[in-house]
Parts: C-alpha cells; structure tokens; sequence
C-alpha cells in the first residue's frame, strides 16, 4: 500500500492554457499522449458514498469502473481517503464486459453493502513531469447521469489540474513549484450537483 498527497487547482479552460504555458517555460515535460478516461462511479441508493465525500469524513472510499478511450478492458478501482493519505486499489474485471453491463451491474462491498451505477464521467486527460512531480490536466469533463432512465448528459465548464505527489513530499515544495491557491474538485460529487442542477 502506497499513501499519496493529491493537489487540485481549479481552473478555466483559458486559465489552464496560461498556467500550462508557464509551466512549460518551467520545464514541465510530457509523459505520456493524452487519452479520455471515462469512469462510471458506483454508490449506494441513498448515495451514501458521495455525502460522505461533501462532509469530509474520513476515512471514505469512492467505487469505480474504469476505461480508456474506446477500450473495452474494464478495471476496477477503489480510491481510499484516510488520516494517512490517499491511495488506490485496481483490479481487471474479466474479459467480455460491455458498457451496458457495466450500467446494470450491482457491486458489493463489505463496508457499503450493494453498490448501483450512479454516473459515469468523461475527460481527456494530459500527462506530464515537472521537477519530479507528477502533473495532470483535465478539460473537456462531461457527466452522464444514470439515475434518470433518458441518462441526461452535462457539460462541465472548467477544467483540474492534479498534482500528485508521495505523501512525504512537502506541501512547501510543491507551492514553490505552483504558487497558485488549491481547491476541491470532485467530478463524482460536481456532476452529482450538474445533474441536480446546483453547479
């Protein structure tokens, strides 16, 4: 198990654009080619997991299936919140999934119990290093949600970076390297509150 400190910074789509300019006159580096990410989010029916996030209690945990661009290889993730840190768990569901039984499948968890597909979030993400951190951009966030039977689709009209660092990487080092103020982002709770009409 490995703790990480997660940073996010809150952003236009032209904030982004300048704060990545600076960055790379920095000399911030790409890591990898940007690919979509999409993430369909599983909770309770009385959305227990997504209030325990917009309280704060710890620990928490958020459910997920993941996948990349149009793959179909689907993964599951668990992303633990503690006093520790953050950390996440993978694991490979078995080949011969589609989305439609992703969008029918019910999870259980020990702690949870049943768990029911909730939304499912869209972005493209960019990758990249600067001074030994880890920094990601995500733009074009859309939500779909699967608690209405139309699955009404959102626009999210701002952009997250993401620094990710280890856990004993000091909060002083990473604002030498961004100044810039932090904020939370939360694409399960933010398209949640789209869909409610509250964002």
């Amino acid at each position: 198990m490995s703790f990480r400190k997660e940073k996010k910074f809150r952003l236009s789509y032209g904030d982004m654009l300048l704060l990545k300019e600076d960055l790379l006159a920095s000399g911030m580096k790409a890591l990898y080619p940007p690919r979509n990410i999409n993430s369909c989010y599983f909770d309770t029916k009385d959305f227990r997991l997504y209030s325990e996030s917009e309280e704060g209690v710890l620990p928490r945990k958020k459910v997920r299936i993941r996948w990349y661009n149009q793959s179909d290889n689907f993964t599951k993730e668990e992303k633990i919140s503690s006093v520790e840190g953050r950390f996440k768990t993978t694991k490979a569901l078995d080949a011969g999934h589609t989305l439609d039984d992703i969008k029918n499948m019910q999870l259980i968890d020990q702690i949870y119990g049943v768990l029911v597909p909730a939304l499912i979030v869209s972005y493209q993400r960019e990758y990249y290093s600067l001074n030994q951190l880890r920094v990601t951009f995500d733009k074009r966030i859309s939500y779909v949600d699967l608690r209405h039977m139309s699955n009404p689709e959102y626009q999210d009209g701002e952009c997250v970076m993401e620094i990710k660092t280890p856990i004993s990487c000091d909060d002083d080092y990473i604002e030498s390297i961004v100044p810039h103020s932090t904020s939370r982002f939360s694409k399960y709770s933010r398209g949640l509150l789209a869909s409610d009409g509250a964002l």
